[in-house]
Formats: C-alpha cells, structure tokens, sequence
C-alpha cells in the first residue's frame, strides 16, 4: 500500500479541522484545557508561550485567560518572515496588545509586549496539524516551529495540543529536522 503524499495528509486533517462545528470545537477545547492545566509541567510554569490559535485548531485564548488568572505569564510568537524565525514576546493584555502578523495569525504588537529569552520559558505550548504517539508533529511545512524548538533548553517541556481526530499511531513523514515534543495533550 502506498502512502498519501504529506501533503494531501495535511490537507486532509486541516479539511476535518476547519469542518468542525464551533460548539464541538470549543467543547472539545475545553477538555485540552482541563487536561492541560492539570499536568505538572503546566502547574509548575510561570512563563507559558502560548500560540494563537487559528483555523480550526484547539483554543488557545480561553487558555490564556485562564492561565492569567492563575498568575501565569503569556507569551506568545512573533513571526519575523524574512528570517523564518520566532521570536517569543510577553503579552500582558490579549484585547489589545495583539494584531494580524504573517501568514494572518495574531501576534504581540510590539508596543505592548516585550521579548523574553528562550532560557525564561518553562512550558511552550506547540501547534501542529497531526501528531502521532510518540509525540511527534506534523506542522504547516514551512518549520518556524522546529528551528524555534531546538533553540530551547533541554529542559523545557514541550506540548502539542491536539483534537483526538489529529493524532495517529505513527506519522510517516517524520523527517532529521523534525523536532520530538514531551506531550501531546487531546481532548
């Protein structure tokens, strides 16, 4: 049996992704939510960079209002296209302090948020299209999120956050480059 090329695979969960219903999608966020903010590595964090959600992934905003009510500090990434970088930047106001960056994803506008090194992070929350069990991603392809991951400590716990549907036995386009997370938290 051949293999779907990785591109139609993408395709194919990016489709189920945005078909969901928004009350299931906010449901189902929900209990990443929960399950997310019972983990140790959650519990133990101070500063959390975040992502911000689009297109039909996980929620990540109703996280992050939570996480600022238990006294969290959010980051989130700054996409610096020309370099094909991110850079991490603290927000402290998720009404205003955010604006549509590169690829039309809202990002920290710079007046309102302030860089933080990569060594200040304790959790980085992780998006990806499809994940498989031994944690594992498959992102967008253009490997801002991989170039990003090797840069932080070892230490630093890594978390994919992910519907039931966008996680596999195995994905079978893992390449070198691609960078193995702690966790992936589901529904």
């Amino acid at each position: 049996m051949e293999k779907q090329p990785k591109s139609s695979f993408r395709e194919n969960i990016l489709t189920l992704l945005r078909n969901q219903k928004e009350e299931e999608r906010l449901k189902k966020s929900a209990k990443v939510l929960e399950n997310l903010f019972s983990l140790e590595e959650f519990r133990c964090a101070q500063t959390i960079l975040f992502y911000a959600s689009f297109d039909g992934e996980v929620d990540t905003f109703e996280m992050m209002k939570q996480a600022q009510k238990l006294k969290k500090t959010i980051a989130l990434p700054t996409v610096i296209k020309a370099q094909r970088r991110i850079i991490p930047r603290i927000v402290r106001n998720l009404r205003e302090g955010l604006h549509r960056g590169a690829y039309g994803i809202l990002e920290p506008k710079k007046e309102f948020a302030e860089p933080v090194e990569v060594s200040q992070l304790d959790l980085v929350l992780v998006p990806g299209i499809a994940f498989d069990k031994n944690n594992h991603r498959l992102g967008r392809g253009l490997g801002y999120y991989d170039r990003f991951l090797r840069q932080l400590p070892s230490h630093t716990p890594t978390i994919g956050l992910a519907f039931d549907f966008q996680v596999v036995d195995r994905l079978p386009y893992r390449e070198s480059h691609d960078v193995q997370l702690s966790h992936v938290v589901v529904n």
